[in-house]
């Protein structure tokens, strides 16, 4: 199975899903059980300082507390996510590429809030999942383009301006597509 690990997906302009319309969401696993992934363009109104403090974690460091946490994806919204670089030495670590990690264990939270970890990352509450055979489907049906991702663009490009990016990596204007698809 080829696999779209390690890639974006695009939302087309036809997709008016609530969850995933305008949406640029990474894709961290594909497999022949489903696929996972998290939006990366949707910021929550809610910093790692203030999502420190829901969860009791003391910040002694000032490094990270204006970083936007961001709306993963509907399943799982009560767990974090942290899509990083750097080591999977974390208690539950899930290897993506050989640069990117994703991360759902206390211990890499607390780390940051003490200004160590790693040096790029997301955080996200909640994810996006995909039944086997459903995300294949969706891209048929021409509801998502894919481009390899970019670490610049995951972790330095503001989000309002990630899907757009991505769009023009493909050499498309996003604004120009309609959202009607067809079929040759």
């Amino acid at each position: 199975m080829n696999t779209l690990r390690d890639h974006f997906l695009l939302a087309m302009p036809q997709l008016k899903d609530p969850h995933f319309g305008g949406s640029l969401t990474y894709l961290c696993e594909q497999n022949d059980q489903g696929a996972l992934g998290l939006i990366i363009n949707k910021p929550l109104p809610l910093t790692f300082a203030e999502l420190m403090e829901q969860m009791d974690i003391e910040v002694t460091s000032t490094t990270h507390l204006t970083q936007q946490v961001y709306r993963g994806g509907p399943v799982h919204v009560d767990r974090g996510f942290v899509l990083h670089t750097g080591s999977s030495d974390w208690k539950a670590s899930l290897p993506i590429s050989d640069q990117l990690n994703l991360t759902t264990s206390l211990d890499i939270l607390e780390a940051l809030a003490k200004g160590e970890g790693p040096e790029h990352f997301l955080i996200a509450l909640g994810c996006a999942g995909w039944e086997a055979g459903q995300l294949e489907q969706e891209l048929l049906d021409n509801a998502w383009l894919t481009c390899p991702a970019t670490e610049h663009l995951l972790f330095e490009t503001p989000a309002e301006d990630r899907l757009t990016a991505a769009a023009t990596s493909l050499g498309i204007n996003l604004d120009l597509m309609t959202g009607q698809a067809g079929h040759a």
